[in-house]
């Protein structure tokens, strides 16, 4: 029987520089030979906590948000390194004093917080708060770093740490509106009742519309709009594809454009801030619709059902906003110059971001499944 080769070892690195090399270029498997004994070499210590700021800077400077790379790591990372990549970001952001509202929002969103004593490693006292022996926190950082490198960039939806946050002020409309949409969408989920649930989402779609209005009547004033704006939202397997479509329905019906990343699992929209706000409350609260009525019925339904089960849900979800929302624009025909104006600014925001963007088909191939996601999006009456 022949013998596995193997290459050799070399010397253990001993200088931070070394050890930097090391982290970047090891597996998980080979932790144990970067920190073989009880304690953390110093020099390690230093290079993880110099690279894991350095590594978190170019992905956020490469278009990724705090809430993007949470999801990344939830997706493919275990819990010690998703942990360890948190904290990197917090320590990456510790080192700005110029951070956009809507970033920070996300990085306190997402936990990540300064929480280790600055005098010291971070490195040794992150091990000792999860009880990590040296080789098993060596490769979690290992497993960090590995995701860190390998992020693309994509598109920047926010400026990162370090840069201008200037925007323009939008024009103040009532919130007491989107409070009576959450209430509205939190009803329909939590409702038993299909009838009762979508008549409530199309309710929340009309009050979103009117909010629009609110809008659009305060910028035809003379206050000045907001350039078009963007954001990210992340989609849970499976499915996601067809998920998707539910997102886009949801988009075009609220003056949104939206484009999917099969690679990630994030859809990207760009449109009015409140009209984001409206379409990310939405698309929730229909997610969680579709999921319920998609299983309830006879168990072991086929992975083939439930997909062609959810392209019709969203199929139909859309053609029922678009009537909820032109039943609403028409009671005001004056505004209609004014929103195909405001739409016109989103699509020339949209090209200038994906000037590429490639339409694809989904395939069904379940009728039954396609009739079930129709009459579940179609039990109710518009009002």
């Amino acid at each position: 029987m022949g013998k596995r080769k193997q290459g050799p070892a070399g010397p253990p690195p001993s200088t931070a520089e070394e050890f930097g090399t090391a982290l970047l270029a090891a597996t998980p498997g080979e932790a144990a030979r970067l920190a073989p004994g009880l304690v953390l070499p110093a020099e390690l210590a230093e290079a993880a906590d110099r690279l894991g700021p350095q590594l978190t800077g170019r992905a956020c400077r490469g278009g990724w948000l705090p809430e993007d790379l949470h999801q990344a790591a939830r997706r493919r990372l275990d819990e010690f390194a998703g942990s360890y990549l948190l904290d990197t970001l917090a320590a990456y952001a510790g080192q700005f004093t110029t951070v956009h509202p809507a970033w920070q929002e996300q990085l306190d969103a997402t936990g990540a917080t300064r929480w280790w004593t600055t005098s010291e490693p971070h490195l040794p006292q992150w091990a000792a708060k999860h009880i990590l022996t040296p080789s098993e926190a060596v490769a979690a950082v290992i497993e960090a770093f590995g995701l860190l490198k390998t992020l693309p960039p994509v598109t920047v939806v926010l400026p990162a740490p370090g840069t201008t946050t200037e925007r323009p002020v939008r024009p103040h409309v009532d919130g007491k509106k989107l409070s009576r949409v959450r209430a509205l969408l939190a009803k329909a989920e939590s409702s038993t009742f299909p009838e009762e649930a979508e008549a409530l989402s199309a309710k929340a779609q009309e009050l979103m519309t009117r909010h629009a209005l609110d809008r659009v009547l305060l910028e035809a004033g003379g206050a000045a709009p907001d350039r078009p704006a963007a954001r990210r939202i992340w989609l849970d397997t499976p499915y996601t594809d067809a998920k998707s479509l539910l997102v886009h329905v949801v988009a075009k019906a609220n003056r949104c454009r939206a484009v999917f990343d099969p690679r990630w699992d994030f859809v990207t929209l760009v449109g009015d801030e409140d009209d984001l706000d409206a379409v990310t409350l939405l698309t929730t609260s229909l997610l969680v619709q579709a999921t319920r009525a998609m299983i309830t019925g006879p168990a072991g339904r086929s992975r083939t059902f439930r997909k062609s089960f959810l392209v019709s849900y969203a199929t139909r979800i859309g053609e029922r906003l678009e009537q909820a929302t032109e039943t609403t624009l028409a009671q005001a025909p004056d505004l209609l110059p004014v929103l195909a104006s405001h739409e016109l600014k989103v699509q020339a925001a949209f090209t200038e971001l994906f000037p590429e963007v490639v339409s694809k088909s989904v395939t069904i191939r379940s009728p039954d499944g396609w009739d079930a996601g129709r009459e579940a999006a179609d039990r109710a009456r518009l009002r």
